[in-house]
Order: C-alpha cells, then structure tokens, then sequence
C-alpha cells in the first residue's frame, strides 16, 4: 500500500461541508492556532476506517509521506495507523518513529487522539524515560506542551497521579487556553479516580489554577462543590 493510495482514498471520502465545519472548528482564521492547517473535509471514522485497512501493508517509507503531509486528515491517518501498529505489538519501532516525527502531530485532536495510546502507554511500562515529558513541559511549542500533559492519561488509567500533577504544576502559568483545557481535563480524569488528590491539587494551588482549568477540573463535582471552588470556600 502505498502512500498516494491512502491519499487518493482519503480524498474520495472528502466534502466541502465537512471541510467548512473543520475550518471553523479548528480556528484556522488569521492568527489562530491552525491559521495555515489545511482540511480537505473527511470524518474521523472514515480515517480510522482507512488507517485499519492498510496499517498491516504500509510500510514506514510511506508513512514518512503522510505524516509530513499539509492535510490535516492524512496526517491524522498516519498517527492512527501507528496506532494500529503499536497495538500490533511493534511498540518500541513505533514509539521511536513518532519521537522523530512529534513536529507533525501539531493540532490539538492529533495530540489527544494519538500521545495516549503510543506515548503514554509506552511510558507506563519505561519509567526511565519519563524525562521526556518535563522537557516537553518546558517547550516553547505549543503542541509538545500538550503532549506533556495529555501523556499522562496512560498512567491515569493506571491509578498513577504523580506524573500527572508534576506536569499540571509546571503548565499552572501557560499562557495557552489550550493548555489549560488540556490541564483542566486531566486533573477531571483525576478526580474520576481518586477525589481527595484532586481536591487536595485545587486547593494548594488554587491561586495559580488559570480559571479553565479549574472549569474543567471541576465538571464531575456535586454541585454544591464546584460552587465553592468556583468562589475559593473549601
């Protein structure tokens, strides 16, 4: 299977509606995060539909061509087809080629859809390279930023929390909505395990939370709780 193939069926699948809505979607507008994406207008399931067709036949030298590619939908086709791949137990390959190609998962769904799955979970089972996440969270790129924190998801659904609140403190003072979203849903998925970390997270931090974050953090609470932390009353 060769690259122009995943393409040419890819663009089968494209429509100008769709193509519209993800302009919008993404803020491709004049100094937007994703002013110079380009979008040809496919769903996600027809991606993922492709990706799992062809991930057994593709080889890497093909996957160089989408995962540089400008179209936002091959690019994403290219990371689910790692993602194929990693789960196929080709986890170390894997891993190694999306380091060398991190410069191309440069938009927020790419980051959230792909870092869990390769990054993450490789993560999880090589501690001693957990050292990338720091140095991402140190980036002035915004899209390793992202990664930093949204890596920690694997270890979440481990019911390991430190990696996850080191790297939210360290993102507390990024200037990106971005990031705080992104800090914002993993201290929620936080909470959904463990409640009094998170809480305890809010609280000794809660004059650094940026206000989305807290927003965020704060969506599984009872009512009655994220009154108080939305007003600062524990």
């Amino acid at each position: 299977m060769s690259a122009k193939e995943v393409i040419a069926q890819l663009k089968s699948f494209a429509s100008l509606e769709r193509k519209k809505t993800n302009q919008r979607f993404f803020k491709t507008g004049p100094g937007q995060y994703s002013e110079h994406e380009q979008f040809i207008g496919v769903r996600v399931p027809q991606i993922r539909l492709i990706a799992k067709q062809h991930f057994k036949q593709i080889d890497f030298s093909e996957i160089d061509q989408l995962i540089i590619n400008p179209i936002h939908e091959v690019r994403f086709c290219a990371l689910i087809i790692l993602m194929n791949q990693y789960q196929a137990n080709n986890q170390e390959t894997v891993f190694n080629y999306y380091l060398d190609n991190i410069s191309s998962v440069n938009n927020w769904d790419l980051v959230d859809t792909s870092v869990p799955a390769i990054i993450g979970d490789y993560l999880v089972n090589h501690s001693e390279k957990t050292a990338l996440l720091f140095k991402w969270a140190d980036s002035d790129d915004l899209w390793e930023r992202r990664i930093a924190i949204v890596a920690t998801f694997a270890f979440i659904r481990q019911n390991q929390f430190k990696l996850t609140l080191a790297i939210s403190q360290l993102l507390l003072k990024d200037q990106e909505d971005l990031i705080h979203k992104a800090v914002g849903w993993m201290l929620r998925e936080v909470y959904k395990k463990d409640i009094n970390i998170c809480m305890t997270f809010l609280r000794e931090n809660y004059a650094q939370l940026p206000r989305t974050t807290l927003r965020y953090a704060i969506e599984r609470m009872p009512e009655i709780d994220r009154k108080a932390y939305l007003k600062g009353t524990f």
